[in-house]
């Protein structure tokens, strides 16, 4: 029978997506382990990763835990899978960073904020994924499509949760000669 710690590590090795301490729960099979003595595995795995000059660690993502190559490896990486990784122009991140901070935002409000009509980027980013349509403000006319960020925005840009996103006030330590244009 293999070790719980072998188990988490294999199911985490193999997952494309973050799995929460539910889901690793959930796919064993001795129901009576505490998530408590999961996320402890967990932390015992990296602690191992980090010893050992090992390429990856185990981060925690959008709401779930991932092994994530460390980014010394992303050069070689990249050579592997010969492309170069998603990028997003200025006006693609300041139309994100406003959904981001604002959500559930109106694209009329984004425009607004932003200065300039945001219809191309509220489309490109919708075709990456990283937000979507999360409802319709009612009481306005037409009922227009509210838009938050998603579960791969969050992964993207290795968040456990909006929370963890940076405040304003560490943005404007980041750019103390310009103020940054999220509101």
């Amino acid at each position: 029978m293999l070790k719980l710690k072998t188990i988490i590590e294999g199911l985490l090795f193999v997952s494309d997506a973050p799995l929460s301490l539910e889901q690793l729960s959930g796919l064993l099979e001795d129901k009576s382990i505490a998530l408590d003595e999961i996320k402890g595995v967990i932390e015992g795995l990296n602690g191992e990763y980090s010893g050992g000059d090992r390429a990856f660690v185990i981060r925690e993502v959008a709401d779930g835990y991932q092994m994530r190559t460390i980014i010394d490896m992303a050069p070689y990486a990249l050579r592997l899978k010969r492309n170069t990784p998603a990028r997003l122009s200025k006006a693609a991140l300041e139309t994100l960073a406003v959904v981001a901070y604002r959500q559930p935002v109106l694209r009329a409000e984004i425009d607004k904020i932003r200065g300039v009509d945001a219809g191309a980027m509220v489309r490109t980013l919708l075709d990456k994924e990283l937000i979507r349509v999360s409802g319709r403000r009612e009481g306005l006319p037409g009922r227009p499509m509210l838009y938050s960020t998603t579960e791969k925005f969050l992964e993207t840009f290795e968040l456990n949760d909006l929370a963890s996103l940076p405040t304003i006030d560490e943005i404007k330590d980041l750019f103390p000669q310009s103020e940054p244009r999220l509101f």
